[in-house]
């Protein structure tokens, strides 16, 4: 199977590093829009990143922020235990402080790569 190119690639990444960022208000107005639960949002995520290193490796990404993915990858991992479903609502969205610090994290990456960290959120079609 041949995989995507670099710039549809780094586009996912982008994407996800958008939702991310994105303010909580945000995040959950894209949630209820889209249909879709918070979990997207990291699932979205852990997709791109495991593309990173390509990127990095074909000059489509910088590696200096390497390091800030993989410390979002963490964050979120670490959120991620049954234990711990109440941070994965609309409302832990903006009462967090995982989602706060990924959220620090996203900014600083898209502003090392795009010059700004507010870009338009992408619009996806969910198949049900």
């Amino acid at each position: 199977m041949e995989s995507p190119d670099p710039s549809f690639r780094r586009r996912l990444l982008i994407e996800s590093l958008t939702m991310l960022a994105a303010d909580a208000q945000t995040q959950v107005a894209w949630l209820v829009k889209h249909g879709v639960m918070t979990d997207e949002i990291a699932l979205d995520f852990d997709h791109a990143l495991r593309m990173a290193e390509a990127l990095v490796a074909e000059g489509q990404l910088a590696g200096e922020v390497t390091a800030d993915l993989r410390e979002i990858d963490v964050i979120l991992g670490g959120m991620s235990d049954g234990e711990n479903t109440d941070r994965w609502t609309s409302d832990a969205l903006a009462a967090d402080e995982g989602w706060a610090q990924a959220r620090r994290l996203a900014r600083r990456v898209l502003v090392a790569e795009l010059g700004e960290w507010q870009q338009p959120l992408p619009d996806i079609t969910v198949i049900r």
